[in-house]
């Protein structure tokens, strides 16, 4: 497969973490939403570290904000954040089986719930609700399947 046929992956799941994020949800389940956005960087920034760094989850978070209407800059941050920690333990977790790197993103995502509670403590902005919390447990359970998914698009076989 050439270097150009294998680019198009990271654009494309981009793109659709970012209509995932902004599907509407029934207002019951919203607090539920996974951080798709989150998982899909978090997955680049482990098998792709030449291509997706701080400067790209900096400028997809910003595109995030901007497309889902938040503070300016508040899902960048978060994005950079998770970025930063995955490039400081990239040579551990790509050596852990899938399971194992669930949990490693489950803290990832509850660390980004801790973010953007200070985010808005600081600003004064109005807590989330509680259940915003259960959140992170819902992307760890989903890793597995992003990560196959998206691990079969970038290696160019059918997910099975």
């Amino acid at each position: 497969m050439s270097r150009r046929s294998r680019l198009w992956p990271l654009p494309a799941s981009v793109l659709v973490a970012l209509l995932l994020g902004l599907l509407p949800l029934p207002e019951l389940l919203q607090p539920l939403r996974p951080y798709w956005l989150a998982l899909v960087v978090a997955y680049w920034a482990i098998e792709e570290p030449d291509r997706v760094g701080l400067g790209f989850a900096f400028s997809v978070g910003l595109v995030a904000d901007l497309a889902s209407g938040t503070l300016l800059g508040e899902q960048a941050l978060r994005l950079v954040v998770m970025a930063f920690i995955l490039q400081r333990f990239r040579a551990q977790l790509r050596f852990f089986p899938v399971a194992q790197q669930a949990l490693a993103i489950g803290g990832l995502l509850l660390n980004d719930r801790v973010v953007n509670a200070a985010v808005h403590l600081l600003l004064g902005l109005p807590q989330l609700h509680w259940m915003y919390w259960l959140a992170p447990l819902l992307g760890m359970l989903l890793w597995g399947p992003v990560f196959l998914v998206l691990d079969a698009l970038r290696l160019g076989r059918r997910a099975r």
